[in-house]
């Protein structure tokens, strides 16, 4: 039985993040500044919206996430013009790729204008932004062109299964997985290439899934990668005993389809890459359980309501909407940036264990902050 907390939300008048540190001595916005484990700022990651329209047990439950949840008002959420200029700030300190999540982004309205003013914004070597977003493809059949036109580079879908009553489970609101697959061929036909299937896998769940996964898209283009079930937030009911190994999952498909592994793409990829041995394509396998990669970590989070959070499984966040909609400068919230990055020490993966994996160590909610 999972119990129902609340997940972390700011509301309006009641309590906020952290208030972002600016020094008294301002600098340029440069793009050396690191953490205190040696770590740059290179990837962001931008929730806008707190809704979906799954109920993903892993994600937001059902029991917890019901018609009386609290979800955040328009006004609370960062607004495209200032998910920009946030955006705009940060690609002056390095950031070159952009991640939009959610909840499910394309509920977010008008989602492809922001797109369009993101797509304007340049790196510091002068180049466009490398914008990517996940969705559960539910309403990517109406989306993909739209996105694709706004300057979109590319798309993860997240897909815990083929098997339709599996996948119903898991999705907890009788949603097909024909119209997922079908969201997937209308980004192929939209002009999306590198398209991304994330699979978490919950053993006893939907591992018997995994073969089949693997079968159909081999060969397709489209790159599988499998997720440890993580425990995100505290409202998942997260177990240990619920987690399969990626070297599990790999040693299945080897015996079926056999793979090797090959190098990363860049420092501090998330996922580790393999390969069909007959050439037919790649899979990949994300294991923030059992392979932390906390110590190339480059990335940071900005929920739906503009706080900034230096870790998938933080506790607190800090205020930068506030900042966006005081008298500050750019270089002024630049600045803010640098130094809450500079004292960054985050390693939740490596030192997880039985008492940072409950509840009692309260976790920001994977729905506010993005996956």
């Amino acid at each position: 039985m999972v119990e129902k907390v609340i997940p972390i939300r700011l509301d309006e008048g009641k309590d906020k993040g952290l208030a972002p540190p600016i020094p008294g001595q301002l600098v340029a916005a440069n793009t050396s500044t690191k953490d205190t484990r040696g770590r740059p700022l290179r990837d962001l990651r931008i929730s806008v919206t707190d809704r979906c329209n799954f109920r993903c047990t892993y994600c937001m439950p059902k029991e917890i996430f019901d018609k009386n949840y609290p979800y955040l008002s328009h006004q609370e959420l960062l607004s495209f013009e200032e998910i920009a200029r946030l955006t705009t700030i940060f690609a002056s300190l390095g950031v070159e790729k952009i991640r939009l999540t959610g909840g499910e982004p394309l509920l977010r309205k008008n989602l492809e204008v922001l797109i369009e003013m993101l797509a304007k914004i340049r790196s510091t070597a002068g180049q466009p932004l490398d914008l990517t977003l996940t969705t559960n493809g539910s309403i990517l059949r109406k989306k993909a062109a739209a996105l694709k036109a706004a300057g979109l580079h590319r798309l993860t879908i997240s897909l815990d299964g083929l098997n339709d009553e599996i996948f119903k489970k898991m999705n907890d609101v009788d949603f097909p997985v024909t119209d997922v697959l079908d969201g997937i061929a209308a980004a192929q036909e939209a002009g999306f290439t590198n398209l991304k299937v994330n699979m978490v896998v919950k053993k006893g769940t939907n591992d018997q899934e995994i073969i089949a996964m693997a079968k159909h898209f081999k060969g397709s283009g489209v790159t599988l990668r499998f997720i440890e079930f993580m425990d995100v937030g505290s409202s998942n009911g997260w177990d240990m005993s619920q987690v399969l190994p990626s070297k599990d999952v790999a040693e299945k498909i080897n015996a079926v389809f056999p793979i090797e592994a090959i190098e990363a793409n860049y420092p501090g990829e998330v996922a580790q890459r393999w390969r069909y041995v007959d050439g037919s394509g790649e899979i990949g396998f994300i294991s923030s359980v059992t392979q932390t990669f906390c110590h190339e970590c480059t990335r940071a989070r900005i929920s739906t309501d503009g706080q900034m959070y230096l870790c998938l499984f933080a506790n607190a966040g800090f205020d930068f909407k506030t900042l966006l909609r005081s008298d500050k400068s750019d270089l002024e919230i630049a600045n803010a940036i640098m130094n809450t990055w500079a004292d960054r020490e985050d390693h939740y993966s490596e030192i997880r264990g039985s008492n940072t994996a409950t509840a009692a160590t309260r976790k920001v909610e994977m729905s506010y902050i993005g996956g």
